[in-house]
């Protein structure tokens, strides 16, 4: 099985520093393959707990370098629920590379794990008969504190619904649970990376990206 690895978080930071610079990307350290994956960048500002900063990625397989290039500059410029980020905000950032396994078909929507499984949820809007789905990352509910009915009804809304959830209308959600492997790279271990494999600290515009960098981009 694929598992996710510091090599692939590193080529994500490799992606959107040289998205910055102009240059083309190191080639990936990792080999190619095919599977569903997710990119996930938070901020962490002042010893805070970092905060979600763009999350995109596809559940279906498709090839893992090329999926993580794209994704890694989706997530953190075309994610519609956040600003585009900026090259000064590198320094603060932290990104988790998701490699998703294990599908399965759940019996009901309480058939699944907290902090294990991940979530498709798929049903009929009862007011406007049209599909509706939405997905959560195996880590979403624990990191959130909810539990199974919480998730379920927040992933409804997240869907788009927003009528009466219901006992019987969650029971005619079809849930669909994964599993997902998982790396978490700050910046300043990924510059560290670099420096150490490379023999200098990442750039753009020639300047060196660390702790108050602020380029004008």
């Amino acid at each position: 099985m694929v598992v996710a690895t510091e090599e692939m978080a590193v080529y994500c930071f490799d992606t959107l520093v040289s998205h910055y610079s102009g240059d083309q990307p190191p080639p990936p350290a990792f080999e190619d393959g095919n599977h569903p994956l997710f990119v996930t960048w938070k901020k962490a500002s002042n010893g805070s707990e970092p905060r979600l900063r763009g999350c995109i990625g596809t559940l279906e397989p498709r090839q893992i370098v090329s999926g993580f290039k794209d994704y890694a500059l989706t997530s953190a410029l075309r994610d519609r629920r956040f600003p585009p980020i900026q090259s000064k905000e590198l320094p603060s950032l932290e990104c988790t590379v998701s490699i998703l396994t294990d599908y399965e078909t759940a019996q009901d929507y309480l058939d699944w794990e907290v902090g294990k499984h991940g979530l498709i949820i798929e049903f009929t809007d009862p007011d406007y008969n049209v599909r509706r789905s939405a997905t959560y990352l195996p880590e979403v509910a624990g990191h959130e504190g909810w539990t199974h009915i919480e998730t379920i009804d927040s992933l409804m809304r997240k869907a788009g619904y927003n009528g009466r959830i219901s006992e019987s209308l969650r029971k005619k959600i079809r849930v669909t649970r994964y599993q997902s492997t998982l790396y978490t790279m700050h910046y300043g271990e990924y510059a560290a990376y670099v420096k150490k494999n490379r023999g200098a600290a990442p750039a753009v515009d020639g300047v060196p990206v660390v702790n108050g960098f602020k380029p004008g981009h």
